[in-house]
C-alpha cells in the first residue's frame, strides 16, 4: 500500500463538536485523524468534488 503524504492544519470548532467527533471516532474504532479524513472525503464525494478541486 502506498503511503500518502499528510499535512497538519488547525481548525477552530466549538468544544461540544470536538467532544462529539472524538467520541464518534472511538465508536468507529478509528484514530481521530482517520475518522475526520474519511468523513470529509465522503462529504466531498457526495458533492461530486473532483480531485482537481481538492488540489
Amino acid at each position: 500500500m502506498t503511503k500518502v503524504a499528510k499535512r497538519q492544519f488547525s481548525v477552530y470548532l466549538p468544544p461540544d463538536l470536538v467532544r462529539r467527533v472524538k467520541h464518534a471516532s472511538v465508536e468507529a474504532d478509528e484514530s481521530l485523524s482517520a475518522f475526520v479524513e474519511r468523513v470529509l472525503e465522503e462529504y466531498l464525494r457526495q458533492r461530486g468534488s473532483t480531485s482537481e478541486e481538492r488540489a
